[in-house]
């Protein structure tokens, strides 16, 4: 197999650029790294792309890899034959190596295992070759009577026979891949209710559900396994099972009058409902959930990317609230650098609904620190806090003070985290929760890298879908999204500096503890000083670092130290009027290197965050009575979906815009039209005041 070739058909790029890569992912290089400093390798391959490669290389690796056991473990059984060593070679993905393998694969003792011990495979062999009139076969059968291999009589012997057919049919290639492809092109499923005292509507659409394989939806493959799961519906699989057998019998034995007819069709009949079909059905269910969990997943990460690329609101301090009920709203003041000035708490809502005494207290920080900005925890007890604050608001009269709405999915993990622990000991849990609501306005990815990405809270079932998937791929992306912007290393948490490019968690460590002990960087050069990072490491992480005030101008730069000497060429040149491509010949440089050198000089330190939409700062609060069919107002996308996009209006429950709702043309994947965060226009089309949900429209 050409892995490179493969690669290269598979995503639509040259063979030379995936040799090229693969040699300089093989070399220890991150993906971050290749995508931003090796484009003249790579030939201009994005991170994406590169990711996709990296992937499928992975995949062929591993499938080459199982091709070379097979083999290995089929020849030492000594079954091995040129058909079968071509039928490997031949194979293109891992599952027809394992259709392959499956006969010879060790295995418990079967019926048909059982009846090859009591001597009985000839007899099998002898009713599959079809050359034998029934006679025969009953003469045959009888010769193998033997009560001391508990072969009793003719029956026994007939019965172990199609046994070991059965499984035969099984455990055959083509006739996996027939069934295989019909319930893939034409099988469906169906759902149904499981009757019970108690009837849980979350489920009620797939009380009575069935729909064609091919056409479903990961959100519905989820939603009904976790329905049967929990014991509320049960599933069932429609293969065309009549056809497939049809079709199978008539490849094993097409003349009905043959002797052997009966005897194939008795034994592929069992084998199909005892082995085949279960053995499919399995099969097809696992499919299923790898493509639910793939296509979910890759929601997440495109709905957690815009939301960690948030633009921070710098340069003010603010209030952060996290609402409750009984144990009150915890109330934490953070400095415009994020340290932690004040905190306290306050009781606004039932059951002591303290809203003067909470005011009081609010009002006497937003003096004494000057705060700008609230932000409030969108949990529990979230809008009767926010009606408190825009009353307080009102009565201040301060046209500089706002508040927003922030997501606080995966808070309270952080506050009782062993990290929330380290960075303040001597803080309750509770109170550590508002610092991160204030934190993740100011600084979202700051804040957001020292949270799992899985409890982040961007997508749909996060808990159902591969937990190991989920983490790989959404770490990538804050990975991704880190190295794109650059970390000021004198200011960078340990978990933010773990995802810089070529920096692991023990040297993120030592960087922080460095700084603790040394005292700020001063330049890049200073950082081969830090225990474990060595001269590999400084160059993956190197241009991804940031020292704003230190003794290098490029230092604050996203231009890479093996690229200084070429930077100070050019740096007092007329950078909007070069010619790129000549200097570049000058200079004897890659193209796309100059090409980043110069975008780069033109804005030194430049945070590609401040291009994202602002977040929505409010002063008033809507309630649902307020709004009316028609009216049109701003709202912030909070999660994307198959179905369509759930936008923060700000009232209590976010509306959802269905899919159909999103643009007057056509839309397949919502995540093309809208992205988390974005600010859009919503109309409203309906509201149910019982339920809360209102359904919108971006048609306007």
């Amino acid at each position: 197999m050409n892995i490179f070739k493969t690669i290269a058909n598979k995503l639509n790029i040259k063979e030379q650029q995936v040799e090229k890569t693969v040699a300089l992912i093989d070399e220890g290089n991150t993906i971050p790294f290749i995508s931003r400093y090796r484009k003249e390798v790579t030939g201009n391959l994005d991170d994406v792309v590169l990711r996709a490669l990296d992937e499928e290389l992975t995949y062929l690796r591993a499938l080459i890899k199982r091709k070379e056991d097979v083999l290995r473990l089929i020849e030492e059984q000594g079954n091995l034959t040129e058909e079968i060593k071509e039928s490997i070679d031949k194979a293109e993905k891992l599952q027809e190596v394992e259709d392959i393998y499956l006969p010879f694969k060790p295995k418990k003792r079967t019926r048909a295992t059982m009846a090859k011990e009591r001597g009985l495979e000839p007899l099998a062999e002898f009713i599959l070759s079809l050359e034998h009139s029934e006679k025969e076969i009953i003469e045959f059968a009888g010769s193998l009577v033997d009560e001391e291999k508990e072969v009793l009589n003719l029956e026994d012997a007939l019965k172990g026979a199609m046994d070991i057919i059965a499984e035969k049919i099984s455990e055959t290639k083509e006739f996996r891949e027939i069934i295989r492809t019909e319930a893939r092109e034409n099988g469906s499923i169906s759902s149904s209710l499981i009757e019970n005292e108690e009837i849980d509507k979350t489920y009620e659409m797939y009380f009575d559900f069935s729909e064609k394989i091919k056409n479903l939806k990961a959100h519905r493959v989820l939603a009904m396994y976790r329905g049967e799961s929990e014991k509320v519906l049960k599933l069932s699989f429609d293969f065309n099972d009549e056809k497939n057998q049809k079709r199978i019998l008539n490849m094993l034995c097409k003349d009905k009058d043959s002797a052997s007819y009966v005897y194939i069709k008795e034994a592929l009949l069992d084998g199909y409902k005892r082995l085949l079909l279960p053995s499919i059905e399995t099969e097809i269910r696992n499919e299923l959930k790898e493509m639910a969990d793939t296509e979910s997943i890759k929601v997440f990460a495109e709905n957690l990317k815009p939301y960690i690329m948030q633009p921070p609101i710098r340069d003010m301090a603010m209030i952060g609230l996290d609402p409750g009920y009984r144990t009150g709203c915890k109330v934490a003041v953070i400095s415009e650098y994020g340290d932690v000035l004040d905190h306290t708490a306050i009781f606004p809502t039932k059951p002591r609904e303290d809203i003067k005494g909470s005011k009081k207290v609010l009002t006497e920080f937003i003096n004494k620190y000057n705060v700008k900005l609230i932000a409030i925890g969108n949990g529990t007890a979230s809008r009767e806090t926010e009606a408190m604050v825009a009353s307080l608001i009102e009565d201040l009269g301060k046209k500089d003070l706002y508040y927003s709405i922030v997501n606080e999915a995966g808070a309270s993990i952080y506050s009782a985290s062993k990290l929330g622990n380290q960075e303040f000991p001597d803080l309750d849990v509770t109170i550590r929760g508002a610092i991160s609501i204030a934190r993740r306005i100011q600084d979202p990815m700051a804040e957001l890298v020292k949270i799992e990405p899985q409890h982040i809270g961007v997508g749909q079932y996060q808990h159902d879908v591969n937990q190991k998937q989920l983490k790989e791929t959404l770490e990538t992306v804050v990975e991704d999204c880190v190295n794109s912007v650059g970390v000021d290393v004198n200011t960078a948490s340990a978990a933010l500096l773990n995802y810089v490019s070529g920096i692991s968690k023990s040297v993120a460590k030592n960087i922080v503890m460095y700084k603790e002990e040394n005292g700020p960087f001063k330049n890049r050069k200073e950082l081969n000083k830090v225990k474990g990072l060595g001269p590999k490491s400084f160059t993956q992480c190197a241009g991804f670092l940031r020292i704003p005030d230190g003794d290098e101008l490029l230092d604050n730069t996203a231009v890479h130290p093996e690229s200084y000497e070429i930077a100070k060429k050019i740096i007092l040149e007329d950078l909007d009027n070069l010619d790129i491509r000549k200097k570049a010949e000058e200079l004897e440089v890659g193209y796309l290197t100059l090409k980043d050198l110069v975008e780069e000089l033109k804005k030194p330190g430049r945070d590609p965050r401040d291009e994202m939409p602002k977040p929505i700062l409010r002063s008033d609060v809507l309630s649902i009575d307020d709004l009316e069919e028609g009216m049109v107002l701003k709202g912030t996308v909070r999660n994307v979906v198959a179905f369509g996009a759930f936008v923060d209006i700000g009232i209590k429950n976010d509306g959802l815009v269905h899919i159909s709702e999103l643009s007057n043309k056509f839309v397949k994947n919502p995540s093309d039209i809208v992205k988390v965060s974005d600010i859009v226009d919503v109309k409203i089309l309906s509201i149910d005041s019982k339920t809360g949900k209102v359904s919108l429209s971006m048609k306007i």
